[in-house]
């Protein structure tokens, strides 16, 4: 089948940057986003980074292989370094390294960061999906465009196949790596890769998978909608906490589910929404914790709060954001960490002094006010501004009200 031509595709997908970063391993799909990025946009518009995670000897070695590339098409490029795993899912690991490496040099510096994934990596994450179960959102494979760590990443070859781009490379006399474990079966992506080509009987291939990862995107366009509608309706915000209106319960589930999710991830700050088992656990409880969040009854309806444990050890000078979402208004003194044991007893001693009253009217849950954020400075709490005591300060915050897709 003939695809559509590479680097008009580059072309169209980068249109409206000014600059552009392309992660560049030394393997051929990423050597060939390079080279249609310069070809697209021109070498001085274009930047290049490599990350060496030392996993294999080889890679420092590909490291110097991309800078000689870069150095011939006259882009600029850096190589970044990963300390290891400490955790032990490496995969996981070096992914989430990866990401947080590239998007702290692309902030700044350029304006969007351009990912190779092709339309046979797109077909092989659907599959890959379709084999956990996953649903609508799963399904509707990696992204064009998304946001994350401050960063728009790009993925403007999902329509180009592998075998094309290195077609382009072999045009130009252009070199690259094959990476050993892009054969390994101990991955994956491998495994995945190799049944389908053994589906092609079938007549499953890339391109059927890839279509039909775009029909779910339509689809997931759809639902998203419903659950911004449900959101406007149904949710509001209350001294940091959520307030989730009773008629939630009356939603079809997938809405539902999405709503409480989107808030749970909003609340938190993670990039994933939480596994659909523990979210429809804590939902037929009505009540419980999941991602660091409480969900208590509320009249006849649900509030949706920080754990306190969860943010306890979070601290930032207060021109910073805590925890994702709360920054000082104006310049104050000081840091931003949760009120705690320890800003309660400060709340319960100024109400005594009567400074204020007590923490207990404002018919908040102590473990909800514990959570909440307070400016302190050399250890004393001198606001407590969601609480009911804001000083001469104020906290605002990114709302939760307003659906931020997360996509892969």
């Amino acid at each position: 089948m003939t695809g559509p031509a590479p680097l008009a595709v580059m072309r169209a997908g980068c249109e409206g940057f000014a600059r552009l970063g392309v992660a560049v391993s030394g393997g051929g799909d990423s050597v060939a986003a390079l080279v249609l990025a310069v070809e697209a946009l021109g070498a001085a518009r274009v930047a290049a980074v490599t990350v060496d995670h030392g996993l294999r000897p080889e890679a420092a070695a590909e490291a110097v292989g991309v800078a000689a590339l870069c150095a011939r098409l006259g882009v600029a490029h850096d190589v970044l370094r990963w300390s290891g795993p400490e955790r032990g899912n490496l995969m996981d690991e070096a992914r989430a390294a990866r990401l947080a490496l590239i998007g702290g040099w692309a902030r700044g510096r350029v304006d969007a960061v351009v990912l190779a994934h092709t339309l046979d990596d797109q077909a092989e994450t659907v599959l890959m999906r379709l084999a956990r179960g996953s649903g609508v959102d799963g399904l509707s494979g990696m992204a064009e465009r998304r946001e994350a760590e401050g960063v728009i990443w790009l993925r403007p070859l999902l329509g180009v196949t592998r075998e094309a781009l290195r077609s382009e490379l072999r045009a130009r006399g252009v070199a690259w790596v094959d990476d050993p474990s892009n054969d390994n079966p101990r991955y994956q992506r491998v495994r995945a890769r190799k049944a389908l080509a053994a589906l092609a009987d079938l007549g499953i291939g890339a391109e059927g998978l890839a279509a039909t990862a775009g029909r779910m995107r339509r689809a997931r366009g759809a639902l998203e909608a419903q659950a911004q509608a449900a959101l406007d309706a149904l949710v509001g915000e209350d001294r940091g906490t959520v307030i989730i209106d009773a008629g939630v319960r009356a939603l079809e589930p997938e809405i539902r589910d999405r709503v409480v999710a989107h808030l749970l991830m909003q609340l938190s700050g993670a990039t994933y929404r939480p596994r659909l088992e523990d979210l429809q656990r804590l939902l037929s409880a009505g009540q419980g914790t999941l991602m660091g969040c409480v969900l208590t009854v509320e009249g006849t309806g649900l509030r949706l709060s920080r754990e306190a444990q969860a943010v306890a050890g979070l601290v930032c000078p207060s021109d910073q954001v805590w925890d994702h979402r709360w920054r000082a208004e104006g310049p104050v003194p000081g840091e931003i960490r949760a009120l705690g044991e320890a800003g309660l007893l400060q709340l319960s001693q100024q109400a005594r002094a009567g400074m204020h009253t007590h923490w207990r009217d404002t018919g908040l849950r102590r473990e909800t006010l514990a959570a909440l954020p307070g400016i302190w400075r050399e250890g004393a709490l001198i606001a407590a501004p969601l609480a009911f005591w804001p000083g001469e300060w104020r906290l605002s915050a990114r709302p939760v009200a307003a659906i931020v897709t997360q996509r892969a």
